[in-house]
This record gives structure tokens, sequence and C-alpha cells, in this order.
């Protein structure tokens, strides 16, 4: 058959061709289930109205950047179960309760991610949940002025299994007691930094919500009796009290004599916990799966290396960064737990080649070694890991400047899986960058502090790891445009891209960078050398960009913040700190970017007073997090400066010399 005959008639119309429009809406939601890229869902939907009826019928997740299209879209996707509203800009509770009620009929969705939408509160809450009667989950993390009248609202949703209130800072025991009596098939709780409850709520919350799997209270001012209340939920899997400053052994041993349930706890920076509580937990928790334990413990002591040995089989995970260790306990850890599938060791002093090799002579299952800032290691522990862990898939060795080439080369040979490593400050070359260039499968590569990287190791990694998404050139100062074309020839996945203080860099870079089109976290600090003809590069090829980092770039103006006004409609995050902008550049960026919600703008010199009083009047009621000179606090409007906070936005005053070099 010819290649024209073989063609679809993507439209259903005529000439004889096979119509897309004779599927089935069940084949073409396949179809649709199987494109992970949102730009290629649209052209499938441009392509056919078949394609387009399936997905409207068939889609069930939405991520929503604007509150002004939220009903039409809820009436569009009605099988919708997820929906993420956390970075749409400017909503509120009438615009949440509109939209949930233009629907005219009860809506389907099963979880909602509101986390840092600051402008909702209990009205929308009621409406969302009224609306929802089939609400699982719900994110509110980072709302920090939601409370218990917040937490009462959510509490009418009696089917809610998943709750994350982390940084709510004004819920307290009665919220908490509201969620625990009216949701009792609760199975994950999150309320981290919530600091106004205590062992009180935790108690009441243990006797009503029998089915918690999941539990965060880290950073609560808590103590041993809310470990007591715990230990009596059976069904318990996941515990984690990271910062919890008034928890001791003595609530270790009160956890160890409850249910056998947990898989994984985290004790971090729980200063008062020693080994000795620890090992306490372990023997009454011999299933335990994952135990984190960094910047706790002063020793680790043999009792509980005896107890951790008790978990050879189930141990997995094993978290000890900032301890005081010894080759001859990592040799003990290596024989007890054989098992381990990650191990952090992150700024562990005493960490030697001796003591990494007896640990991975054991551990051969071993994916995810953090040896950050173990500074005595050598090539000789890269060699071990190369010899012993041959599935190894992530690799931190920021600041270990005794490793080189060598030792790289040994890794990137025997580890074929590599996805990701850090080099960051280990002073690493482009013939280290080379031997990288065999790991087709990276996706994550940090180089920051590296200053003898130059464009010749951009090209090697460039030319084989075309799945890179994530690549950090912090203060590689040898790097330059031809670097940066390599880069964008062979790395079309990258998202996020740092290039701070890399100072030959120029606008024929950043014309290079326009076309990664998947790009979406970018920092260019300190680039003096780009302009704003550099930015409406960016602007106008890189549509998905969410953040930009811009401070310090002296040269960059007005051009530039046009540019960015009228193509990146996406973005979020913005730094302009130090840029040669002015009130007419910040007026118009600030009234045209929709999505936009934290801006840092410290040391603008050129916007003067009334500028900065238009620019933050045309964006009040969107902006999240706002950056400004302290002495901007007595010069703008008391006015202005209260309806900023009553729209829900945190500023952060600063008092920073005006200086021109870091």
């Amino acid at each position: 058959m010819s290649r024209e005959g073989q063609k679809l008639d993507c439209g259903g119309g005529g000439g004889g061709g096979v119509g897309i429009g004779v599927l089935s809406m069940d084949l073409l939601g396949q179809v649709l289930d199987r494109l992970r890229e949102p730009r290629d869902r649209k052209a499938c939907r441009l392509v056919s109205r078949a394609f387009e009826g399936a997905e409207a019928a068939h889609r069930r997740a939405l991520r929503a950047l604007r509150r002004e299209p939220l009903p039409r879209l809820l009436r569009t996707f009605p099988a919708l179960e997820r929906l993420d509203l956390s970075a749409c800009a400017s909503l509120d509770d009438a615009s949440l309760a509109a939209a949930v009620a233009g629907v005219g009929a009860d809506l389907g969705i099963r979880r909602v991610c509101l986390a840092r939408a600051s402008g909702v509160g209990w009205r929308g809450l009621e409406a969302l949940v009224a609306a929802c009667p089939r609400l699982e989950a719900v994110d509110l993390s980072h709302c920090v002025g939601a409370g218990d009248r917040e937490a009462a609202a959510l509490a009418a949703a009696a089917g809610l299994r998943e709750l994350r209130l982390d940084k709510c800072l004004g819920v307290t025991d009665m919220g908490l007691a509201k969620v625990a009596v009216g949701c009792p098939k609760l199975e994950k709780l999150s309320v981290k930094w919530c600091l106004e409850i205590s062992d009180i709520g935790i108690d009441l919350l243990a006797k009503k919500c029998r089915e918690l799997r999941s539990l965060d209270i880290s950073y609560l001012q808590v103590g041993n009796e809310s470990l007591k209340s715990i230990s009596s939920l059976e069904k318990l899997e996941e515990l984690a009290m990271v910062g919890c400053s008034c928890i001791d052994d003595d609530g270790l041993e009160l956890l160890s004599k409850g249910s056998n349930s947990l898989q994984s706890v985290d004790v971090s920076r729980c200063d008062h916990v020693t080994s000795q509580g620890l090992a306490s937990l372990l023997d009454g928790h011999n299933f335990l799966q994952k135990l984190y334990a960094a910047d706790c413990l002063h020793e680790i002591g043999q009792c509980f290396l005896s107890k951790l040995a008790m978990l050879k089989e189930t141990l997995t995970v094993l978290k000890l960064d900032g301890l005081e260790v010894s080759a001859s306990l990592l040799q003990a850890i290596g024989e007890g737990c054989d098992n381990l599938v990650e191990i952090g060791l992150s700024k562990c002093s005493g960490v030697t080649d001796e003591g990494i090799s007896s640990l991975v002579a054991r551990c051969s299952h071993l994916r995810t070694i953090d040896l950050t800032c173990c500074n005595l290691i050598t090539n000789n522990a890269l060699d071990s890991i190369a010899d012993n862990c041959k599935m190894v898939e992530c690799l931190r060795l920021e600041s270990c400047s005794l490793i080189n080439e060598k030792g790289i080369e040994r890794i990137t040979t025997c580890c074929p899986n590599l996805k990701e490593i850090d080099l960051t400050d280990c002073g690493v070359n482009d013939a280290a960058l080379q031997h990288l260039a065999k790991c087709s499968e990276l996706l994550i590569l940090k180089l920051g502090l590296c200053s003898s990287i130059s464009d010749k190791g951009l090209a090697f990694i460039s030319s084989n790891c075309g799945k890179l998404m994530e690549l950090d050139l912090y203060r590689c100062n040898s790097i330059t445009d031809d670097g940066l074309a390599a880069l964008a020839n062979g790395c079309k996945k990258i998202k996020l891209l740092n290039l701070c203080y890399c100072n030959k860099i120029t606008d024929s870079g950043l014309s290079h960078l326009g076309s990664l089109e998947e790009l979406t976290n970018l920092e260019l600090r300190c680039l003096g050398r780009i302009t704003g003809i550099g930015i409406s590069s960016i602007a106008i090829g890189c549509k998905n960009l969410i953040e930009l980092d811009l401070k310090r770039c002296y040269s960059v103006d007005d051009a530039g913040l046009w540019a960015l006004a009228r193509y990146a409609l996406n973005l979020r995050q913005l730094t302009i700190s130090y840029c040669q902008v002015t009130g007419l550049g910040l007026c118009h960026l600030l009234s045209s970017l929709r999505c936009l919600q934290d801006i840092k703008m410290v040391h603008l010199s050129w916007v003067s007073i009334e500028g900065f009083e238009m620019a933050l009047r045309a964006a009040c009621g969107r902006l999240k997090k706002l950056k400004m000179l302290s002495v901007l606090k007595t010069l703008l409007s008391p006015e202005l400066l209260q309806m900023l906070q009553v729209c829900g936005c945190r500023i952060r005053w600063v008092n920073k010399p005006l200086v021109y070099k870091d």
C-alpha cells in the first residue's frame, strides 16, 4: 500500500479515508492517557473533534492557572476526579464557590489541592465540600491564615481520607478536634508546623481516627503523651516527628509498646532522642522499612546496632545525616542491613574510603547513596561503589573535593542506570563530563562551583544525555554561548537550569535557550552581559516558564519586562532585584501576568514611589509573596499595604545596601 493510502483522515471527513471518529470514546480515551505532555493532548484536540469529545468525557485531572475559566473547565470536563488549584492566581472564596456552584450537579471530584491558596477561607471550603460529596483528599498546606473555621469546614467531608494542613498556623486543638470527629475514615494527616496543636489534640485524634496509616506531627510542641496516644493506632504505618524537641527516649519507649504496624519513622532533629531510645523503638517494630534519624544522635551505641540488625530482612532506607561515624560502624551497618536501597550519610564526619568499602561490600542493592560533604572520600570509595552497587541510580557527592575524573569513569562504566549525580564543588573537569556522557538515562546533573567545566564538557553531555531534565551550572564561569548552543541542541527536555554567575553568557546564548520548550525554571542571577533582547528570546520560546531569577542582571531593562508580559503567561515567580527597570515597565508586567504570585524587587532604583503604587495596585489580589526594601514601608500608602495583606499577600521587608558586586 502506498504511503498516501495509509494516511488516516483525522477529521473524519470525506475522501474515502478512515476517520478517527469511527473509534470508540474508550479507545480515544486510552490514546489520550498515553500522552504525558499537555501540549500533545492539545494537539490531538486541535486535530479532531472526536479527540476533543473523548477528552471532555475521559479527562480525570486538571491543573488550573487562572480562576476566570474555572467554571467553564469544570463544566467541560464532568469526569474530573483530581483538581489542582495551588497555582490558580487570585483564587478566593467567591470565585471557588461560583465555580463549583456553576456546574449544577454533584461533582465527582475526589482530590483537591489548595496548597498556598491563601485567598481561600472557610466559606470557599464549605462550598467545595457541599459540591463534592465524594471528596477524599484535600491539601491546604501553607495557607498560613487558615485556622479552626477552615478545619471545621473540611470536617463536613465525612468521607475524607487524606488531609494536609502543613503550616496552617491558625489551626488549634479545637480545629483538629472538629476534623477528628467529622472525618473518622481519615487515613493520612499532616499537621506539620501547626504550632497551636498540643498533646490534647493529638490524643483526641488518636481516639477518633482509628484508620490512620500516615501521620506527620513535625515541629509541633508535643511531648511524650502524644506518642503514648499514637501508640494505640493499630494501623499506623508512617510517623514523622521531625524537630519535635519535647520528645525524648521515654516517648519512643512508649511508642514501642504499641502496635507493630509501623513501617517508616522519622525522628530527624529531635534533640533529646538518643540511640538508646531508637533501640527501644526498633525492639517493638520489627517490620520497619524506613528510618530517618538525621541530625539527632550524638553517637550510635552497640545496642542500637544490634536492634538494627534485627531488621535485616525489612529495612531499606536509613538516613543518619550529620552524625559522627567510623569505618567499623559502617561495616556493622552493612553486615546488619544488607537489603538497604538508600543510605544517607550527608555531613557525617568520619566517613572514609574504608568505611564506604565495607558498607557497599554487603549492601549491593543500594540505589541512592548520599555522601554530601563527606570530604575525606577519594576515588577509592567510588571504585568500591562501582564494583558492588551496579544498580545505583542516585549519587550525591557535593563537596567531595578529593574525587576526580578517574573515579567518575569507574562509576559511569559500571553503573549504567545512573539517573542523578551531584558533583557540586567537586572540581571535576571536562574529562569527567565525557565519562558522564555514557549515562544515557541521566536526568539530574549538578555541577555548581566546578570552574574547570567548559563548553567542551557541555558538548559531551548534550551528545548522549537527551533525557536530562535538570542541570545546575552555578558559577561555572568558563561556560559561554557556544556551550548553551550545544546544550539546547541535544538536551531538549531540560526543565530546570541554573546559570547564575556564568558571566560570559550573552544574549546570543539566551537565544539558543529559547528553543527549550519544556523549560520551567531558569536562574540567570548576575549575568551582566544579558539585556532585554536575550530575555525576549526566553519569553518567546519558553512558554512553560514558571520561575525566572534575574537578580543583579544590571543591563535588563523595560524591554525584557515587556517581552515577559506579552509571552511568559505562565510565569509565577520572578526576581528582578537590581535590574534597570522603570515604573512603567513594572506596572505593565504586573498588570499583564495573571499567574504571577511571587515577585522580588529590591533596589529598583529607577522606579518611583508612584511607580511602585501603580504596579502593586495592578497586581493586588493575585500576589502571594512580595519582597521589597524596608524603606518603602513608610513611603507606600498604608491603604495599599493593608489591601495587599487582606488579599493574602505576605510582604518581606529587607534592609540591604545598594552594592553592585557580590
